[in-house]
C-alpha cells in the first residue's frame, strides 16, 4: 500500500474515534423502549437509545465497536436497540439469544431482508442473502463446490502461489502484514475462485472492482454522491457482473478446477443447477465472504504470535513435525495451530455482525420484536464479553485445550461462523487457507511486534487494523 493511502486510512480512523468520543459526550444515551409489547403477552420491551438525530450511534459503533457493544450490553442487557443512520437496530449479544435467532423455529427472521440495507446493493442474491427453501436449495447446489475432493484441489492450487509470494517478502523494515496478507488472499481468490492468473491484467481489474464494491458496502454516506464510496461501489459491482456474465458460456464448456467453473457445473442429484444470474451473484458474494474474513483472521493471529515469541516457536516446532506442504489431515491434526486459529476467531470475529429482519411480530429472549425490526447478531461483542469468557481480551489459545473451560462454555459462546441454516458454507476452506499460509510462514520467517504496540482498529466485515499492522520480519 502507498504511504499516502496508509496515512489517509489511519487519519480517518483517528478522526472517527475522536468524533465518536465527542458525540457520545454530547448525546447521552437516554433509555427508551423500542416498542410497547402487546397487553398480556408477558414480553419485555427492548430498551436502548437512538443517539444523534439522523446519524444515530453510527460513529461511536465504528470508532470503538467492541467497547460500544459491551457498554450497551452492560446497561441494557443481552437484547437492546440502537439508532443507525435513519433506522433502529436491535442487537443480540448472549449465546442463548443468538441461538434463538439462528434456530428460527417459526421462520420469522429473514436474512435477505436483514442484509439488504447493509450490503444488498453490492452483494444481493448471494447465498447469505437468501431465505428458507430457496436458500436451502442454493446451498445444496453450492455444496458440490466444497466437497473434500474440491478442498484438496483448491489447497493444491494455492501452494505454489503462497510459496512464490512469500519468497518476495523482504525482511528488514517493518512490514504491513495486514496489507500483505490481503494482497496474497486476493491473488489466491483470483486464481482459486475465479480461475484467472493472479498477476494478470484481468485479475488486477477484478481486484479493483471488488475493493470498490466492499468499500461501497461500508460507506457511511449511503447515497450516489459523485466520486463517493457508494458510487464507486456500485460501479465496481457492475464491472464484476460484466466479467462473470461474459465468462460463463466458456466456463460451462470448460473443465477447470477453479470455483467459478465448478459452480457452472454444480448439480444436485435431482438435477437442480444455477442460472447464469445465480452464478454471477454467488461469485461476487463468495469473493467478499472468503477474502475479507480470512484476511482478518490470519493477520490478527500473526499479530499475537509476533507479541509472543515462545508461542510462535511452539507452533514452528509443531509445523516442523509435518511436511513442508501438509495435507488436509496434517493441517487438521496440528492441535496447537487449531487452538491458536480458534482463539484468533474468538477475539476478532471476521464476520463480526450478522443481520436479520423480523417478518412478523415475534420475540427474542423474552423481548418483544415488532415486524420489520432490523436485527444485528453481535458475534464479536458476544465472544469478547466476560459474562461468557474468562479474561476475554487476553489472547490465550490454551483455553481451547482445557476440557474444564470448554465444558462450561455456553453452546453458542464460540460461533465465529454463525450457526443454523446459514452457517458459513466455506468455513472448512477458510480454516485450511489460514492454516496453510501460517504453516509456510512459520517455516520461512520469524516475526516480532513491540510489546507496547497495539494496532489502531476500525470496522470492516469485522474488527480490522487501520494501520496495516506493522511487524518485523526475519527470514529463517
Amino acid at each position: 500500500m502507498k504511504t499516502a493511502d496508509l496515512l489517509s486510512r489511519t487519519a480517518i480512523a483517528h478522526a472517527i474515534q475522536r468524533t465518536g468520543a465527542r458525540v457520545t459526550a454530547l448525546y447521552p444515551a437516554a433509555a427508551q423502549p423500542l416498542a410497547t409489547p402487546p397487553a398480556g403477552s408477558g414480553l419485555k420491551p427492548v430498551m436502548g437509545s437512538y443517539g444523534v438525530p439522523g446519524l444515530g450511534h453510527a460513529l461511536e459503533s465504528i470508532a470503538e465497536p467492541l467497547e460500544f457493544g459491551r457498554n450497551r450490553y452492560r446497561r441494557f442487557g443481552p437484547v437492546f436497540w440502537t439508532g443507525a443512520i435513519g433506522f433502529r437496530v436491535v442487537s443480540v449479544v448472549s449465546p442463548e439469544a443468538l441461538h434463538e435467532v439462528w434456530l428460527d423455529r417459526d421462520k420469522v427472521f429473514s436474512s435477505e431482508a436483514g442484509w439488504k440495507p447493509v450490503i444488498g446493493p453490492f452483494f444481493h442474491r448471494g447465498l447469505m442473502l437468501l431465505d428458507f427453501g430457496e436458500h436451502l436449495l442454493h446451498r445444496r447446489i453450492m455444496q458440490q463446490a466444497f466437497t473434500r475432493a474440491r478442498l484438496i484441489g483448491y489447497l493444491d492450487m494455492t501452494r505454489p502461489l503462497v510459496a512464490d509470494t512469500l519468497a518476495t517478502w523482504t525482511p528488514g523494515d517493518p512490514v504491513l502484514i495486514y496489507d500483505r496478507v490481503k494482497a496474497l488472499l486476493l491473488a489466491m481468490a483470483s486464481q482459486v475462485f475465479v480461475g484467472e492468473p493472479a498477476d494478470g491484467t484481468t485479475a488486477r481489474l477484478l481486484t479493483r472492482a471488488f475493493d470498490d464494491a466492499v468499500g461501497g458496502a461500508q460507506a457511511i454516506v449511503r447515497q450516489p454522491v459523485p466520486a463517493g464510496r457508494w458510487s464507486r461501489g456500485l460501479r465496481g459491482r457492475r464491472e464484476l457482473q460484466r466479467y462473470f456474465i461474459g465468462a460463463i458460456t466458456d466456463r460451462r464448456a470448460g473443465t477447470g478446477d477453479d470455483l467459478f467453473t465448478v459452480l457452472c457445473h454444480s448439480e444436485t442429484e435431482e438435477g437442480h443447477t444455477f442460472s447464469d444470474d445465480d452464478i454471477t451473484n454467488h461469485m461476487i458474494f463468495l469473493l467478499m465472504a472468503a477474502h475479507d474474513t480470512s484476511t482478518i483472521a490470519l493477520s490478527m493471529l500473526l499479530y499475537h504470535l509476533g507479541k509472543d515469541p515462545a508461542l510462535q516457536q511452539d507452533l514452528r516446532d509443531e509445523a516442523g513435525r509435518r511436511s513442508a506442504e501438509p495435507t488436509i489431515e496434517e493441517l487438521n491434526s496440528a492441535h496447537l495451530l487449531d487452538c491458536a486459529f480458534k482463539e484468533s476467531l474468538r477475539m476478532y470475529a471476521p464476520a463480526g455482525t450478522l443481520f436479520r429482519q423480523a417478518t412478523e411480530d415475534t420475540s427474542i429472549a423474552g423481548h418483544y420484536i415488532p415486524r420489520g425490526t432490523e436485527i444485528a447478531l453481535s458475534i464479536h461483542t458476544s465472544m469478547r464479553t466476560d459474562t461468557w469468557w474468562d479474561r476475554p481480551d487476553v489472547f490465550d489459545p490454551g483455553r481451547f485445550d482445557d476440557p474444564a473451560t470448554l465444558k462450561k462454555l455456553e453452546r453458542y459462546a464460540w460461533s465465529p461462523f454463525g450457526a443454523g441454516a446459514h452457517k458459513c458454507i466455506g468455513m472448512h476452506f477458510a480454516g485450511l487457507t489460514v492454516k496453510a499460509i501460517l504453516h509456510r510462514m512459520l517455516l520461512d520467517f520469524r516475526w516480532t511486534v513491540p510489546e507496547s504496540y497495539t494496532p489502531l482498529m476500525t470496522w470492516g466485515t469485522g474488527p480490522t487494523p487501520a494501520d496495516g499492522l506493522p511487524v518485523q520480519l526475519t527470514r529463517i
